[in-house]
């Protein structure tokens, strides 16, 4: 008996995914729980289990298509009975998308590849039978019901965007993400004024003079030899959020320099020691968790989030921790960092970078941070202005540690050296409490005192 296999709904404010690789192809035998696809949402990247042991006998969604949460993407076959290079969707399958496009052999690592399926494999939905439903019931669009998901709903509060002028796209005239990030590109439409009555003169000495019309960049605007690469799904999922980021909060970069002496000299004295008694190895990571932990006890409004007029205090101090990918950049969350000491807080670093680059974190563990550190020093970077990460009010960047001559007591000392740039939101937090704050950060590192064994 077939057994469809869905789209499968990563989190409550998650409305569709992408599938971004097939690990099978037609015809290809899969165990139960077997990895058979990977999947890029909103929030996380993720390998999708086989929901049953047989043979895969059809894909409806190829690489690179978008479809809605529930939606059939293929079926499996228990007896092997069916096995099909093609042929009708399904009443839940998505529309046939266009013809993929083939990455060139040049394109950045991690870029998922074309579909291997030919046009002669590619789904098409009858006519005579009605698409599927997604997350929520199929109802048709009138002046009174909106259909939006909960993340386009906050996108459009955070904007000021009356979801009622925005055209969704999606099934039954749906709004997806797209849709409102389309229209906040554009820009609101502001109605021509009416003309006033009677004949207005225009004067002859200023002839009015074309306006050239603003186009997207294209490919045919490139001029020389180029090479046309899509974005994948990550990437542009990182480009959105990083622009609403920029639009949502006022954000202004105060830069530290901090002396890591103590924090080096501990990590270098007991490095091999942490490592052999716990099995991972000392990184500075947990070290800056530790300060930025201590640092949020004592000015909560960073550990905040802005709603509208209103300030949200988080009760639970929930540390992200971004972490580079070959593919672009997630950003899993050490939950109830507050209540760790420093082996529990590494331990939380290392588990969640582990997964994230194998791709097995849960959608869970990159949800809820209220504060997060990036780390751009790790490939040379002696500091950046990061972008905050919505809805959080401030993130942490930490550059390189590097010897460097400083002035001590009147002399010309060689020490381990960092700066730490604080991203902060104006709206809710002065200069000088984001000072404050890195203050209390540059205490902690180099005063340390805790025992990391």
């Amino acid at each position: 008996m077939p057994t469809n296999v869905i789209m499968p709904q990563m989190g409550e404010s998650i409305a569709e995914g992408t599938v971004t690789k097939w690990l099978k192809k037609i015809g290809d035998k899969v165990e139960r729980d077997e990895p058979l696809f990977e999947i890029s949402t909103d929030k996380v990247d993720a390998e999708i289990p086989s929901p049953a042991a047989g043979i895969l006998t059809r894909i409806l969604v190829n690489e690179n298509q978008t479809v809605e949460v529930n939606a059939i993407v293929a079926e499996i076959d228990g007896d092997s009975s069916g096995v099909t290079t093609g042929g009708q969707a399904p009443a839940q399958a998505a529309p046939p998308p266009p013809a993929p496009v083939s990455a060139p052999d040049g394109s950045a690592a991690g870029s998922p590849a074309s579909s291997s399926q030919d046009s002669s494999s590619a789904p098409t939905a009858p006519s005579e039978e009605k698409p599927a439903a997604a997350a929520e019931p199929v109802q048709p669009t009138d002046g009174h019901k909106i259909r939006s998901s909960p993340l386009v709903r906050r996108i459009a509060k955070e904007n000021h965007v009356d979801l009622a002028q925005v055209k969704g796209t999606g099934l039954g005239g749906r709004i997806s993400k797209k849709d409102i990030l389309a229209h906040l590109a554009v820009g609101p439409v502001t109605p021509p004024l009416p003309a006033p009555p009677g004949p207005v003169a225009v004067p002859r000495a200023v002839p009015a003079e074309p306006q050239p019309a603003r186009t997207a960049a294209s490919p045919a605007a490139v001029t020389g030899p180029a090479q046309v690469v899509p974005m994948t799904p990550m990437r542009k999922q990182i480009a959105e959020h990083m622009v609403l980021s920029r639009r949502t909060s006022a954000h202004v970069t105060t830069v530290f320099e901090v002396e890591m002496t103590r924090v080096h000299a501990t990590r270098a004295g007991q490095a091999a020691e942490f490592e052999r008694r716990n099995g991972l190895k000392l990184t500075y990571t947990p070290f800056f968790l530790r300060a930025a932990v201590e640092a949020i006890k004592q000015y909560p409004i960073f550990n905040a989030s802005v709603d509208g007029d209103n300030v949200i205090y988080k009760r639970d101090v929930n540390i992200g921790i971004a972490v580079a990918l070959e593919t672009g950049l997630i950003v899993p969350v050490v939950k109830h960092a507050d209540e760790k000491n420093f082996l529990g807080a590494a331990r939380a670093v290392a588990d969640l970078a582990e997964r994230a680059r194998s791709k097995r974190l849960n959608f869970d563990e990159v949800q809820g941070g209220t504060f997060t550190i990036t780390n751009p020093g790790v490939f040379g970077s002696l500091f950046g202005t990061p972008i905050i990460n919505q809805p959080q009010v401030a993130i942490l960047g930490v550059g390189a540690i590097e010897k460097r001559a400083v002035v001590r007591n009147d002399a010309i000392a060689i020490r381990p050296m960092a700066y730490l740039a604080l991203s902060f939101d104006h709206r809710v937090i002065d200069g000088a409490m984001a000072d404050q704050f890195m203050v209390k950060v540059k205490s902690v590192l180099e005063e340390w005192s805790e025992a990391v064994l």
